[in-house]
């Protein structure tokens, strides 16, 4: 029985090496060109199918997408993930505040998407293919309180001192964000009211506009009332209940296609997740007015751009192995959450959760400071890095390999690069080579494996462990500045 079991698992293993090899083998580089030409045409889906990510262009402000103590928020962003993950793709997101170069982006192919608090319009509509509405909203006046509203005794005496007409906006200078559809709007108005308003096209963008307004810098500007009514909790001098439109409909823009295979998967899920329990939690979570202000903390993207309480100490350590302090923020967030007090069950201590082998190699304790967690956590990186062979020479994908060694310790990642040699795949490539053997480490056919020395590891952990880090890097390259801010927005 134990020679017959024997063999069972040797014709296994050759079984599962042929297989690997045949699929290495599959494609010849003609091949592989010809469908990343292939990729590269087609419908928005296919092409999106064929990467394996969705490209979809937003904005960045306190409401679509920003990043709070360190984790990457907003409703667009998690409308956004969402979808992506029920396609099976990575979102890959990219921040364009400009309406006009966006649609430059899109019609290029350089993008898939949209999403950028877009108002459908007629002129809009005849150019893009619109998703069903993710908002319906209207555009409203943001004007501030009379001066001396607060010694002001009743709610009337405050309204004698605003606009409530279209018809009182004759003679008014209003500043909107330039290229979006506030200044047509006006413009109809205008004319609806036969009278002049001076509309000024701002670079600024809307939340920028509204805080001018707050601070006295200009008197006017137009929102979208979902929009305005986060950006108030910010000012308490502000009034936006003058609507200046009637109901509009805000939705993701995709280019046309005679049949467009993307927004029916859009409309689809939209249809089913908005209306349920997740979708609506989704929707209160940033425009319910009992949240909390969040934009009010420096920790926030937009108005601090700090990510935590230690970034010039992970700013220092990072520079002195050559990191991105971005990617090492990203590092330690997912360790700790930027808590340095925090113990795991195996004994996994601080910032960066230093194993007590580790804090032993390195002279510290758990009474160590944040700053020199931080610095040993450097220092432990740099030494993982010099077990990596130079062959690993892309910069993103060598701190991939380091990233998976600081989570499952470098004799499993070495034994994955093994593993990929003997199966014909490229040992000095972590994604969508390596990173297979590592995930699969964690079955006998290959933890059993004679090119794996140090046998099982849980390596579908280090591969989230991974992935999640270098996603959230990529969020906080898109919104976190690689060096301080010289002031902080208002």
């Amino acid at each position: 029985m134990a020679n017959q079991n024997a063999f069972f698992s040797r014709f296994y293993l050759l079984l599962a090496g042929l297989l690997f090899f045949i699929a290495g083998c599959r494609q010849s580089p003609e091949e592989a060109a010809a469908n990343k030409v292939e990729a590269g045409s087609g419908s928005a889906f296919e092409r999106a199918l064929n990467s394996g990510k969705i490209r979809v262009l937003t904005d960045y402000n306190t409401v679509n997408y920003y990043i709070y103590r360190g984790e990457p928020m907003g409703y667009q962003y998690e409308l956004l993930k969402t979808f992506a993950k029920h396609l099976g793709l990575r979102l890959e997101l990219r921040i364009e505040q400009d309406l006009g170069s966006a649609q430059a982006l899109l019609d290029s192919g350089q993008a898939d998407m949209i999403a950028l608090n877009m108002t459908v319009t007629g002129e809009r509509v005849r150019r893009f293919d619109f998703s069903d509405p993710i908002i319906v909203t209207r555009q409203v006046l943001v004007q501030r309180l009379p001066k001396n509203w607060l010694q002001l005794r009743t709610r009337d005496e405050i309204e004698k001192g605003l606009i409530r007409s279209s018809l009182e906006l004759a003679g008014k200078t209003i500043h909107v964000q330039e290229n979006s559809v506030f200044a047509k709007r006006l413009r109809t108005l205008a004319d609806e009211i036969g009278d002049t308003i001076y509309i000024v096209e701002d670079k600024r963008d809307v939340e920028d506009l509204v805080a001018a307004v707050a601070d006295k810098d200009i008197d006017y500007t137009i929102s979208d009332e979902h929009m305005a009514a986060v950006f108030l909790r910010n000012y308490n001098n502000l009034d936006i209940k003058t609507a200046v439109s009637f109901d509009q409909k805000i939705a993701w823009a995709l280019k046309k296609e005679a049949e467009n295979d993307l927004l029916k998967e859009i409309n689809k899920w939209l249809a089913d997740f908005l209306p349920s329990r997740e979708g609506r939690l989704l929707y209160d979570k940033y425009f319910s007015p009992l949240v909390k202000n969040r934009s009010a903390s420096e920790y926030h993207s937009v108005t601090g751009d700090r990510l935590s309480p230690y970034d010039d100490i992970i700013r220092s350590a990072a520079a002195s192995i050559n990191w991105d302090w971005r990617l090492m923020a990203s590092l330690i967030y997912q360790e700790s959450e930027f808590k340095p007090d925090v113990r795991s069950w195996a004994g996994a201590f601080g910032l960066m959760q230093l194993m007590p082998g580790v804090m032993e190699q390195f002279s510290i304790d758990s009474t160590a400071t944040p700053e020199v967690q931080v610095l040993v956590g450097a220092q432990y990186i740099q030494y993982l890095d010099r077990q990596i062979p130079e062959s690993v020479t892309d910069s993103l994908e060598r701190n991939k390999f380091v990233l998976a060694s600081y989570n499952a310790g470098v004799g499993h990642v070495l034994d994955a690069r093994r593993l990929a040699v003997k199966y014909n795949k490229n040992p000095d490539v972590w994604t969508d080579n390596v990173d297979f053997f590592m995930r699969n480490k964690s079955k006998p056919a290959f933890y059993n494996d004679p090119a794996s020395y140090y046998g099982y590891v849980r390596g579908e952990e280090t591969y989230q462990f991974v992935e999640q880090i270098i996603e959230r890097y990529e969020h906080y390259k898109n919104l976190i500045g690689d060096h301080p801010k010289s002031a902080i927005k208002p």
